[in-house]
């Protein structure tokens, strides 16, 4: 298993905004997509921002690729990010998943 890991900053004023804006837009792609295998969406404030990391699960890099697109080091935004987010990252992280 492959996990894909986003990271993002808001004004802390937005966090619950943007968190129910992810989940209407990059949660149910990312679990509609065939090959995810579940979805977590991190929160953490610190004064006046807030940091989301997303993680999602997936069995293989071509489930990645149905969801990321060819290039799956590549962030997917969607057009409101914009207006939330402080910057965006270009890039995400992946980890081999290994179970003990």
């Amino acid at each position: 298993m492959i996990a894909r890991m986003w990271h993002g900053v808001t004004r802390a004023a937005d966090a619950q905004a943007y968190f129910n804006y992810l989940n209407q837009t990059g949660v149910p792609d990312s679990q509609a997509t065939p090959g995810n295998q579940g979805m977590y969406v991190l929160r953490k404030v610190e004064g006046d921002v807030a940091h989301f990391v997303l993680i999602s699960l997936w069995d293989s890099w071509e489930a990645i690729q149905r969801f990321a697109g060819q290039d799956v080091e590549r962030a997917r935004y969607y057009p409101e990010d914009e207006s939330y987010l402080l910057e965006l990252e270009p890039t995400v992280t992946h980890y081999e998943v290994l179970h003990p």
